[in-house]
């Protein structure tokens, strides 16, 4: 067995790695904070949503557990409500997370491969994309961080105390996403398996249950609720009955490349075939145990299913300390090197993908530009904001989540008794459990959607007003169509 590295930097020449890698993660981070200042991008639907939790603070939300709607609370309650106020959370948390990932790799390795650990996670592509937005995941990987810090130090002499911090982070990581759970299956996988870890047993039962206290809360809304959350996330999962995804399986892969970095994924991929070799390392078995499990979970779900990149988010905390230590003991800085540079430019390129192509005279088509999911809203939200000031005192009206959300976001003031049209009456999102329709006998409403015609709404009304279409242009001729009617004296469904 191999044991852990547990000396602290006794001169300058140590203390080196870490400054460098501080120098670098400001660096990028503060780059992070200005193009949210000057980007232009708006706020994604799901981003205009969590604000919109964020408003009425609780236990729960239909979709998410609540962590990510406080996080939005406590910013924008000190920077106002613009879009860069709502996500500056996020490269704020992931620079914490490339420090605690640096303390990891310290405890168990070297500064030098702690460095460059801390260093490549901040520049994964998939962290450079997440730091401009507000998502679940971007909390989510620093108590992931946080509680394997404090697992790896827990399971050294005399280090009970830090199960507290284990069962807190834990804690803390399911409040933001359920996925929190696969890391204390994680612990207890490793713990068990390994005959000389179980003595850490004790300490690890007494961190879950800490853990599933400070979650209780959550569970508790959702008991309430009809268990919306879980029912929520067992349906996003997509499973309808056995059947091989081949084409799906072969895009989540793929898109690994891309979430991970080409070099340190294709690194992985290798450290599989050679299993068995790198894992006669015990701090190998450890920072593994927390990867690759996860890791094989979602490629199981999207063979049989579907999964989205970044549901494998949680596996690249400790992927990137256990491929940088297996690049640099094998003497391949250069990889290590090249890929974070890789990194960089490749993050530069997506991200200002349009503004690059527009000073050599190019224009990306819409659907083809990285971005383009951010762009538009607040477009549509200005024209709409126009035809309700034509129509005073009628209400917002959607069938959609995500027209919804972006909309009371971006209309002003803000249609906060906007609501949801659903003939259905299933609860698909956290507009049909607080904002449905059929509460509004007798009102009238602005409906927008993306829709190509007026369907079924007339049927439901005394009187349909004017009809009107919107038309925002993403670039290069994308366009995104929406339908905005006046619909008058609803009758109910």
């Amino acid at each position: 067995m191999v044991v852990p590295r547990r000396s602290r930097p006794t001169n300058p020449a140590e203390e080196g790695p870490l400054r460098a890698a501080l120098l670098a993660l400001l660096a990028v981070t503060v780059a992070r904070l200005a193009w949210l200042r000057v980007g232009g991008l708006d706020l994604y639907p799901d981003e205009a949503q969590y604000w919109l939790w964020s408003l009425t603070p609780d236990w729960g939300y239909f979709s998410k557990p609540p962590l990510v709607a406080w996080i939005i609370r406590a910013t924008t309650a000190m920077l106002g409500d613009d879009e860069a106020a709502i996500r500056v959370a996020a490269p704020l948390l992931h620079f914490g997370t490339a420090l605690v990932i640096y303390q990891i790799a310290r405890r168990l390795y070297d500064p030098r491969i702690a460095a460059w650990s801390a260093v490549a996670y901040g520049t994964m592509p998939g962290i450079s994309i997440s730091s401009l937005i507000i998502s679940t995941d971007v909390p989510l990987l620093f108590c992931w961080a946080v509680a394997l810090y404090g697992f790896v130090r827990a399971r050294e002499k005399n280090g009970a105390r830090w199960w507290l911090l284990v069962g807190v982070a834990a804690g803390i990581g399911l409040l933001a996403k359920y996925a929190m759970a696969y890391f204390l299956i994680s612990a207890l996988l490793f713990l068990a398996v390994l005959k000389d870890e179980r003595r850490h047993l004790k300490g690890f039962f007494a961190a879950t249950a800490l853990a599933l206290a400070i979650y209780s809360p959550n569970f508790f809304w959702n008991l309430s609720h009809g268990f919306v959350s879980y029912r929520h996330t067992e349906a996003n999962a997509g499973f309808q009955g056995i059947a091989f995804h081949a084409g799906a399986l072969g895009e989540f892969v793929g898109s690994q490349f891309g979430v991970f970095g080409p070099v340190y994924f294709a690194t992985l991929l290798v450290i599989l075939v050679l299993l068995r070799r790198v894992l006669a390392d015990r701090r190998a078995q450890l920072l593994a145990v927390f990867a690759l499990p996860t890791l094989a979970m979602m490629i199981v779900v999207s063979a049989l299913s579907r999964a989205h990149p970044n549901w494998s988010a949680p596996t690249y905390v400790s992927s990137t300390i256990l491929v940088t230590a297996f690049l640099l003991e094998r003497g391949r800085q250069k990889l290590v090197t090249g890929s974070v540079i890789f990194n960089v430019v490749a993050a530069v390129l997506l991200i200002g993908a349009r503004d690059i192509a527009a000073e050599v005279g190019w224009t990306i088509p819409g659907k083809y530009e990285p971005m383009h999911r951010l762009r538009g809203w607040a477009a549509l939200g200005r024209s709409v904001q126009t035809f309700m000031t034509e129509h005073p005192g009628e209400k917002l009206l959607s069938d959609n989540r995500e027209v919804l959300a972006a909309l009371i976001y971006y209309v002003r003031p803000h249609p906060f008794d906007a609501v949801k049209w659903n003939t259905g009456h299933g609860v698909h999102d956290q507009f049909d459990l607080t904002a449905d329709a059929k509460d509004h006998r007798g009102e009238s409403f602005i409906y927008v959607g993306p829709r190509q015609s007026l369907g079924e709404l007339p049927d439901y009304f005394a009187e349909v007003g004017a009809i009107g279409h919107v038309s925002i242009a993403l670039g290069g001729g994308t366009l995104r169509q929406f339908l905005v009617v006046e619909l008058k004296d609803f009758k109910g469904y």
